[in-house]
């Protein structure tokens, strides 16, 4: 998925993720909040709500912001962001095996697991299909 640079939602994340870098969380935070509110579409809030997501003091509230992103980014009609679905639902996934909802948990894997054909095939790819997979067994109990 290309991101305009010039976009400023894009360019607030971008520092986000640099402050994040320098150990600066809080900054980061409030910088993707900023994201957020600047938000117009769905592009835009996909990559904020996906941002917002890793500042969350709890896992309910990191859930929220990552069903967010999910939502938005399956709105999204350009399918070079499907690449980014299988990552969204290990996020998901994540949250609701956290939260000791398996069921909801295993689903979330699955369907992770259905798109892992839009991963790249390296190391990041690896690493998310290996995410799914540990994931749907600890689900499954």
């Amino acid at each position: 998925m290309h991101f305009d640079p010039e976009n400023e939602v894009v360019r607030l994340c971008a520092k986000g993720v640099e402050m994040e870098g320098q150990g600066k969380p809080a900054e980061a935070a409030r910088l993707f909040g900023e994201a957020w509110e600047k938000a117009g579409d769905d592009v835009e809030k996909f990559t904020a709500a996906h941002y917002v997501a890793r500042h969350q003091p709890d896992v309910q509230g990191k859930l929220i912001w990552d069903i967010l992103a999910l939502q938005h980014a399956l709105q999204i009609k350009d399918d070079t962001v499907k690449a980014a679905l299988p990552s969204l639902y290990l996020n998901v996934g994540k949250c609701y095996e956290d939260l000791h909802q398996f069921e909801k948990a295993a689903f979330h894997y699955q369907a992770g697991l259905s798109c892992q054909s839009f991963l790249p095939d390296d190391g990041y790819g690896q690493m998310i299909v290996k995410g799914l997979k540990a994931g749907m067994q600890r689900a499954a109990g």
